[in-house]
């Protein structure tokens, strides 16, 4: 009797516990509740600065997008991405996948300083970028999730990291998915957050070997459709143009769908990171069909996915600190 009461007892906490998202590697946990005492406020602030943000500049949302996810693959969800060069630290903003592409700093600072007037050394930077992408994502009429919560923010950058560990617009299939698998992500992951391609735009300089020379044969990507390519080409020439900006999703910029995935299965997907997903692998070329065919189970399964890479190796308890700016360590 004793027995069956303690196990009601500890299914009746259970169910009073807040969801926990624990990470195994660490044994740290991040729940979406963390600043519902120390800050109420903190979701509120964010959204109506990504808001105003958003309504000037659409694009804004996939830039923020990006951080995160730029974030969370080098040492994991620790604001490492947002550090100036200073002191020591060589900042992540000047490696390959970020130089004259990460954007959204400014609004990170605008909300960071919202927070500190409101709850002073509370809100971790790193948990500024996780909700920042949700956010995002739902402005741009995207999935909603709550944002587990209690990242802290680290004390350092990783260059070579932020080099070697994002995966690159030119990889091939098989190191996309390695560079994913390494940060504990799998291929539903690898497929669903790249529709995060939904929104958003990228230079002449990530796509352009598609349309001149994809193999080294002087040709163009086979699995490119031909007239899009064309009209690529206008904008793209074979040099200059570096930074000229072409829409991920021509069809629906800045709304977040599943034309994405439709795109692929027309050959009109812009980089070949996003092409490969349905001309390489049998198993995600099913899920771009899947995807292309059920918005809502897209729709589902980045907002799980979202958690999942949220939670990579995040710093928890005393490790990292709280900055008071996000640019700079305290």
């Amino acid at each position: 009797m004793a027995n069956s009461m303690s196990f009601l007892m500890i299914l009746s906490l259970l169910a009073f516990a807040p969801s926990c998202f624990c990470h195994k590697k660490l044994g740290s946990y991040l729940y979406p509740q963390f600043y519902d005492y120390s800050c109420p406020q903190a979701h509120e602030i964010v959204k109506s600065i990504l808001a105003n943000a958003v309504a000037k500049e659409p694009r804004i949302a996939a830039s923020l997008l990006r951080l995160h996810f730029h974030d969370c693959f080098v040492k994991g969800c620790d604001a490492s991405i947002l550090l100036d060069g200073s002191g020591g630290i060589i900042s992540e903003k000047v490696s390959n996948p970020n130089r004259n592409s990460a954007r959204g700093f400014e609004v990170i600072d605008e909300i960071k300083s919202a927070l500190e007037k409101q709850c002073p050394h509370t809100v971790s930077c790193a948990d500024i970028l996780a909700i920042a992408a949700r956010d995002s994502t739902v402005l741009a009429g995207g999935p909603n999730w709550e944002v587990p919560l209690g990242r802290r923010d680290s004390l350092g950058a990783s260059l070579s990291g932020s080099n070697n560990n994002i995966p690159a617009p030119n990889n091939t299939f098989q190191t996309i998915l390695t560079k994913f698998k390494l940060q504990g992500l799998d291929i539903v992951d690898l497929v669903a957050l790249s529709g995060s391609h939904t929104i958003g735009n990228s230079r002449c300089t990530s796509f352009r070997q598609r349309l001149y020379n994809q193999t080294g044969n002087g040709k163009q990507d086979f699995t490119l459709d031909p007239y899009y390519a064309a009209e690529l080409r206008a904008n793209c020439p074979r040099s200059g143009g570096d930074q000229n900006l072409f829409f991920l999703d021509y069809v629906t910029p800045t709304k977040f769908d599943n034309n994405y995935f439709k795109n692929l299965l027309a050959y009109k997907g812009l980089l070949s990171s996003d092409e490969v997903l349905l001309t390489k692998n049998q198993e995600s070329a099913e899920l771009v069909k899947l995807y292309a065919e059920r918005n809502d189970l897209f729709f589902e399964q980045f907002a799980k996915s979202m958690i999942k890479m949220g939670n990579i190796s995040p710093l928890t308890g005393s490790r990292g600190h709280i900055r008071t700016n996000c640019r700079v360590v305290n």
